[in-house]
């Protein structure tokens, strides 16, 4: 995982009837996850959401038949939901949640994550300034 992210994903469990956060690359390999996620779960959430953006990528024509960005992915369940969205280039941000959870708190700060994620996602790993040859 790039650093560690976690602390961040955390931040989304703040909006009541948030369970659970990933941060997952484009080709399925977990990022980051929220603490409380284990890590089992959390690579199997990663491979599943990979999947699912790659689905939701190739309905766009299904709008309109016009060549369409995708933005978000929502899947309802009995119990709940999950939220998927883009998080930057080759990046995906999953939140879980129960189906009482307020959609517009919820996708707020999964917008509000994305951006604090694209800048930690886009700074550079730092050199080993000190050493010198």
């Amino acid at each position: 995982m790039k650093d560690d992210l976690s602390w961040m994903l955390d931040s989304a469990l703040e909006i009541p009837g948030a369970l659970h956060a990933v941060l997952v690359s484009a080709d399925g390999l977990l990022m980051a996850r929220t603490k409380d996620l284990g890590r089992d779960s959390a690579d199997t959430v990663a491979a599943a959401m990979s999947g699912v953006q790659s689905l939701s990528r190739s309905l766009g024509f299904f709008c309109d038949g016009a060549d369409m960005q995708w933005r978000q992915t929502l899947v309802e369940f009995d119990g709940g939901w999950v939220f998927l969205i883009s998080a930057g280039e080759g990046a995906y941000l999953a939140v879980s949640a129960e189906p009482d959870i307020d959609m517009a708190d919820i996708t707020f700060r999964m917008q509000q994550l994305v951006s604090q994620l694209g800048k930690e996602l886009s700074t550079p790993p730092r050199e080993d300034i000190g050493h010198r040859s």
